[in-house]
């Protein structure tokens, strides 16, 4: 009788299981869409000429134009050459003066040691724009406008804070026993350093190595004011200048977004793995 009478009681809620999933996954796949659908539209006309975009604005590229993307490398090469100089020098200096600085708040007591964190975490809450006039001022005064260093060394001043932040977090959660060992047989703070915890820290390294990348390479405003050299340009700024022989192409200057935004796609695939797990594990420390 019990087994009977528990059947009723089962349908429902396994009904209503089922239409929770449901609608999970419907929310899910419509989010999913029109995340996506700006990127789809955007391929979808990189294989259109202009008249295809004015006849039909929604309907498949037939034919096919491949000579936009051909086009669009040959305007934009000196701008990739540009932003790809930028972030590896940005990406090379923010790891390794965030390594070093997260190391010795996490490791070292010294004199002052909590009051220059907090000023590094206040640092996160100066709106960037707010800094704009004066740093512009100083890159001016230095001889620098115009010049890849503009580009280079803000750069690494403005991404190099939270990465302090976060390998600080992240070195802090690693066990102490590991670091009391090494002490015991000797170690030294460079050799921990090097082989214990650049070893221990590869997930926040491909996290930061990602944020960075990614706020180095859809830099607008700044390179936009600070360089008028065409071949000093980032992809960012180089692409809305994009021109046909008559007009604007639209078809081309939807391939040079396209090819603008595939380093990203592929340095996300590889370290996407690596990404939460940093992040978790930079962000967890702090609440101990």
């Amino acid at each position: 009788m019990t087994s009977l009478s528990s059947q009723p009681l089962r349908r429902p809620r396994q009904t209503r299981v089922k239409i929770e999933q449901t609608s999970l996954v419907l929310i899910l796949s419509l989010m999913a869409f029109l995340g996506l659908f700006p990127y789809l539209f955007m391929l979808l006309t990189s294989f259109k000429n202009n008249q295809q975009i004015v006849d039909s604005y929604w309907g498949l590229p037939i034919p096919i134009h491949f000579e936009n993307y051909v086009a669009a490398w040959d305007q934009t090469r000196y701008y990739f050459l540009t932003t790809f100089t930028v972030v590896a020098a940005t990406v090379a200096a923010v790891l390794l003066l965030g390594l070093l600085s997260g190391f010795i708040f996490a490791r070292f007591s010294f004199l002052g040691r909590n009051f220059l964190f907090t000023l590094v975490g206040l640092l996160l809450m100066v709106p960037s724009i707010a800094a704009l006039i004066p740093l512009f001022v100083l890159s001016k005064d230095l001889k620098m406008l115009n010049t890849i260093w503009v580009l280079i060394i803000p750069s690494i001043a403005g991404n190099a804070v939270l990465a302090v932040i976060l390998f600080k977090n992240f070195i802090e959660a690693i066990q102490q026993e590991l670091f009391d060992a090494a002490q015991v047989f000797g170690a030294s703070g460079p050799q921990i350093f090097r082989y214990i915890v650049a070893p221990l820290s590869f997930p926040i390294i491909g996290t930061v190595s990602l944020l960075t990348m990614i706020n180095v390479w859809n830099d607008f405003f700044w390179p936009l004011l600070t360089v008028t050299d065409d071949k000093l340009r980032t992809v960012a700024i180089g692409i809305q200048f994009f021109q046909g022989q008559n007009a604007t192409d639209y078809g081309g200057l939807m391939a040079g977004y396209t090819l603008a935004s595939l380093p990203l796609l592929v340095l996300f695939t590889f370290l996407s793995k690596y990404f939460l797990a940093g992040i978790s594990g930079g962000l967890t420390a702090s609440d101990k």
